[in-house]
């Protein structure tokens, strides 16, 4: 594994225990002023949009939902890059049938990796619990 596909490993892994935590500042950290989101319920584009996307989520996790990378794979050049994962994300009683897909885009702006686009979905066979394709 290179240095780059390293540090956006740790990057991807610190910013899943952040937003486990529901720890705002921590899951915005590492994130361009450009972010561009495809989540489950909707289009997200810019940082202060990014982060007024996450409170109602971290209120749901609250309640007991899990959110935790299951496989993470990264593929890095010297200054773009690209990561997909499963998460275990959902109640405990339903996390066992539902994965949540996740896809980052990277770049290296200033000597440091950030996320500039992210995807998270459900496939669309797990809608009832919540999530829709996306």
């Amino acid at each position: 594994m290179s240095i780059n596909e390293e540090r956006i490993r740790g990057l991807i892994e610190a910013w899943a225990e952040a937003v486990h935590r529901g720890e705002l500042a921590a899951v915005a950290a590492d994130h361009t002023e450009d972010i561009v989101m495809y989540d489950v319920p909707g289009e997200v584009r810019g940082i202060e949009t990014y982060r007024k996307a996450w409170p109602p989520f971290f209120e749901w996790q609250a309640r007991g939902a899990m959110f935790e990378i299951e496989t993470l794979e990264v593929t890095a050049g010297d200054d773009v890059a690209f990561a997909h994962a499963l998460l275990r994300c959902g109640m405990p009683e339903d996390v066992a049938r539902h994965r949540l897909r996740l896809t980052l885009g990277l770049r290296k702006k200033d000597g440091r990796w950030v996320v500039a686009h992210e995807h998270h979905s459900f496939p669309l066979a797990d809608h009832s619990a919540g999530g829709q394709e996306g």
